[in-house]
């Protein structure tokens, strides 16, 4: 596959000036078949050329000579739980931590600022009071690729932040966010269609954060899951 050049348009952020990792990790899979890993190195800018090199040893995102992130083909095992209804993912989503704080209200994927059919709004809460979380969602049609499927960079990202909610919030002073994430794709996904996300926390060593996460179907069908590794990083860093 050729390499490709793309720019992260501002639509996508996680981070203020810096791209949703979840949104960059589904962008480089795109040249990855089956099950990939992720690697962010450096945070993602925003409205500037990169490059996606693709090599038989794997995929590297460049702006200029700096690189951003590493990806590979990699077997990922993870066993998500069953999801509950739609209808109880949109009650357990009022619990959303997010509403009371958020690092970055301006996320593509779980700002709480962002309006409808402009963020995913991915909510993610306890259910029951229990360590696995979920949240409703229904993408929209301005997330459609040309097959007239979701495209995969979306399921990459509803995946992210959704895992990350399970292992917030970070100590005072200090924000969370994506250093790596294996995701891997099983059936499409159709704008319209009531989904049910869910994030669990899978561990910790450190400053690093692990996390699962799962998307389903309106017919409960797993979609994609992903295992997430989450950094602590100073809050300053993106003042």
């Amino acid at each position: 596959m050729a390499d490709e050049v793309f720019e992260i348009a501002g639509r996508f952020c996680g981070p203020p000036r810096s791209g949703n990792g979840g949104y960059v990790a589904g962008r480089i899979a795109r040249h990855i078949s089956g099950s990939a890993s992720i690697r962010l190195k450096a945070p993602p800018p925003l409205s500037t050329p990169l490059r996606i090199a693709v090599a038989t040893q794997g995929v590297s995102l460049f702006a200029d000579e700096t690189l951003i992130a590493e990806g590979r083909s990699a077997p990922l095992e993870l066993s998500p739980p069953k999801p509950p209804s739609f209808d109880f993912a949109r009650a357990a989503s009022r619990s959303f931590l997010g509403f009371r704080s958020h690092p970055f209200p301006g996320c593509f994927v779980c700002g709480p600022a962002r309006a409808e059919q402009d963020g995913l709004r991915i909510f993610p809460g306890t259910m029951d009071g229990g360590k696995t979380l979920a949240a409703p969602w229904i993408p929209d049609a301005t997330l459609v690729a040309e097959d007239g499927d979701v495209a995969p960079e979306f399921v990459w990202a509803a995946l992210d932040c959704t895992g990350g909610f399970a292992i917030f919030p970070a100590p005072a002073g200090s924000a969370l966010v994506l250093g790596e994430l294996s995701a891997q794709v099983l059936s499409p996904l159709r704008a319209g269609e009531r989904c049910v996300v869910l994030g669990w926390p899978l561990g910790d060593d450190g400053r690093r954060r692990f996390a699962g996460s799962a998307l389903y179907g309106a017919d409960q069908r797993l979609i994609a899951f992903a295992r997430a590794v989450w950094i602590q990083v100073p809050l300053s860093a993106w003042a």
